[in-house]
């Protein structure tokens, strides 16, 4: 039953966090609550964080069940999954505003233009890309069911967070975003160009 719990907690994060960033919606809110949409965002980072707090607490409160003993080779494999995932996630965040980010500057304007340069110019979601790696560090530092059940979880939501995502890009970005992903693999880099 945990694991069911756990699971049903990271698919409501997860269809949260698409309905929420549906473009649709914001637009209905915009129309509607003109003045409160500003805080829009503010209010989806707490909403997410809350859930994702719950998350990690129901995590912990499930007793260990071991996957994959530990080793010296899941220690290192683990560091370094971990390792470039937190560099790539950085990196792919390097443009962006961080008070944007998470909703404390509501009065600027979020992502004015297409960013397709640097990791962008080699993946389309680099910070997706980034997450695979770290909960894959993670599952082969711990070797848990239920480090297993967080890296499937984000394994199964990533190709509909993506087609929802590229979704609203096409919409903001229109002609632009197409070529662009037309030309840039979703999340693993080719290994010839084009």
């Amino acid at each position: 039953m945990n694991y069911v719990i756990l699971v049903l907690g990271w698919s409501i994060f997860y269809s949260l966090h698409s309905v929420l960033a549906a473009s649709k919606l914001k637009k209905i809110l915009t129309r509607k609550w003109p003045n409160a949409y500003k805080w829009y965002r503010l209010a989806y980072t707490i909403i997410s964080l809350i859930l994702l707090v719950g998350i990690l607490f129901q995590a912990l409160s499930i007793p260990k069940t071991i996957l994959i003993p530990k080793s010296d080779l899941t220690n290192y494999l683990s560091y370094l999954f971990a390792g470039f995932g937190t560099i790539i996630s950085m990196k792919s965040m390097k443009g962006y505003s961080l008070k944007n980010f998470l909703g404390f500057d509501p009065l600027s304007k979020e992502g004015e233009t297409l960013t397709t340069t640097g990791l962008y110019a080699k993946v389309r979601h680099p910070l997706y890309l980034g997450l695979i790696l770290i909960f894959l560090g993670y599952f082969l530092f711990s070797g848990t069911l239920s480090s297993a059940v967080h890296l499937i979880c984000l394994l199964i939501y990533l190709p509909f967070g993506i087609y929802f995502e590229e979704k609203n890009l096409v919409a903001q970005y229109g002609e632009a975003y197409q070529k662009y992903q037309s030309d840039v693999p979703p999340l693993f880099p080719r290994m010839k160009s084009k």
